[in-house]
């Protein structure tokens, strides 16, 4: 079995990874091109903590009960270490309607459905805290790796360690978990058959704004009757709860809808587009938080798959590609921390259990296919819908229209769902277990009550029940008329 394990990356992913690898009994070495987390407490992390590698540094971010429960079952004093932190846990009744919670019992399994939030400096700077205590993992900063070390062996390429400018770093297996940018595919590609990937656009952009409570004040309801996240048609947003009283709201809008993006661009504006919106008007008020940041914003947002092995042929031995480095999301769907955590523990549960290089990496492959690949074209899928929502609304169409019957169903079937989560608890935890990535996407909709359910709500028709996911605020063109009159 191999000794040493290099990890490129210490972000949630590359941090995730070395936890899992180092139970398993490898002595692990991290290289980081940033430096670490500067001393002191959250808003020092948050504020002046030079990220250059993780792009959503200061996006909203939380944890979904797939890793809520990694935390929870592998790593209790970790997930303590978060709550130490102020890190804030949402369990699935504080998720439902109000009007729904009166008449709740819970089920086995509703323990499961939480979610974990705070700022992602302080994710970091409590993740890389905790592993800095670990005997067999080292982290090496501001080091840049500038090349993949490789053999071949009976005509097949093998890695064996890193360049690092001038220097060079043997390894038994290496892993990247650098991120979305990763230089990896261009190295391998110098060396034979290029990482063929999938990419689609989701063809939205978003933009953030953190704020602060004020001292005195309580935050505002998230579950009133004005929801604090929800659908306008043409704009999406949500309210994101912190530690120590900090939030973050985030604006969503189509990547073609110009002058949206201009006006969300600018703090003054992107708060006075808050404050046309009930579920936001509250938290951006100027009694209520201040603003801590200005407002910008996150794009290139696409689906990727990269595929590391050729007619189940790997490019390379002993190299493994893990979370963003290998499949991104789109971040809207806050998947990604998630995702990176499942896939390095998936690898390190394959190499321990698989010796030889060429079983382990096909193994790697299979349970990927076989764990996330369902997660990743549920997430596409979504992209796709939402695309057409956006276009949908543009033309002044109040829903989509299909060209087949088939799509009618499908369109008919999902507004019949949004509708029926309005009041029905078992239509709700059933969706959580997708939302949370606890089973496979769309397996609760084999549950007969469930289906009939849903069934039923299609006889309401598809313009009351795609209603549900529309929230007060102003139309499209009220929200341009609201932006036109203050330029």
């Amino acid at each position: 079995m191999s000794k040493t394990i290099a990890i490129v990356g210490a972000g949630i992913c590359g941090l995730g990874a070395s936890l899992a690898l180092a139970r398993k009994g490898y002595n692990i070495r991290i290289f980081e091109r940033d430096g670490a987390p500067p001393a002191g407490d959250a808003d020092t992390a948050f504020f002046e903590w030079d990220r250059r590698g993780a792009g959503q540094f200061r996006h909203p971010h939380a944890f979904l009960g797939l890793l809520c429960n990694i935390l929870q079952d592998n790593y209790p004093d970790l997930l303590q270490d978060f709550i130490n932190a102020g890190a804030l846990r949402v369990g699935f009744e504080e998720m439902m309607p109000p009007k729904l919670r009166a008449n709740y019992q819970s089920e086995p399994g509703d323990e499961r459905l939480w979610v974990m939030m705070c700022r992602r400096a302080t994710m970091e700077t409590v993740l890389r805290r905790y592993v800095e205590r670990q005997p067999s993992i080292t982290i090496v900063n501001q080091h840049n790796v500038t090349g993949l070390l490789t053999e071949t062996r009976d005509g097949t390429l093998v890695a064996t360690g890193l360049q690092l400018g001038e220097s060079s770093f043997d390894a038994d297996l290496v892993v990247d978990a650098s991120g979305r940018t990763s230089k990896f595919p261009a190295w391998l590609k110098t060396m034979g058959p290029a990482v063929r990937e999938e990419k689609d656009d989701a063809e939205i952009v978003y933009f953030t704004r953190h704020y602060r409570l004020k001292p005195g004040v309580e935050a505002p309801p998230r579950d009133g009757p004005e929801r604090s996240a929800g659908d306008l048609g043409y704009l999406k947003y949500g309210v994101f709860p912190g530690e120590d009283r900090h939030f973050a709201v985030i604006i969503c809008v189509p990547a073609n809808e110009t002058e949206l993006r201009k006006a969300v661009n600018n703090a003054e504006q992107f708060d006075r587009i808050c404050r046309a919106i009930p579920g936001l008007m509250p938290w951006v008020d100027d009694q209520v938080a201040d603003a801590t940041t200005d407002a910008f914003g996150f794009g290139d947002i696409h689906a990727q798959w990269r595929h590391y092995s050729v007619d189940d042929k790997p490019l390379a031995l002993n190299f493994f590609a893990i979370g963003d480095a290998a499949i991104r999301t789109n971040p809207l769907y806050g998947r990604g921390c998630s995702i990176g955590m499942k896939h390095a523990h998936l690898l390190a549960d394959v190499i321990a259990r698989e010796t030889d290089p060429l079983r382990r990496a096909r193994q790697f492959e299979a349970d990927t296919l076989a764990q996330i690949r369902p997660i990743f074209e549920a997430s596409l899928n979504e992209d796709r819908k939402g695309i057409k929502r956006a276009a949908a609304v543009r033309s002044g169409q109040a829903v989509e229209r299909p060209d087949s019957i088939k799509k009618w169903f499908a369109l008919a079937f999902g507004d019949a769902m949004s509708g029926a989560m309005q009041n029905n608890i078992h239509v709700i935890r059933g969706l959580m277990r997708t939302v949370h990535l606890l089973e496979v996407p769309g397996a609760f909709l084999k549950e007969k009550r469930i289906r009939n359910t849903i069934f039923l709500y299609m006889l309401r028709g598809r313009r009351k029940n795609a209603a549900a996911n529309i929230v007060n605020g102003p139309d499209r063109g009220g929200m341009h008329a609201l932006l036109a009159s203050a330029d």
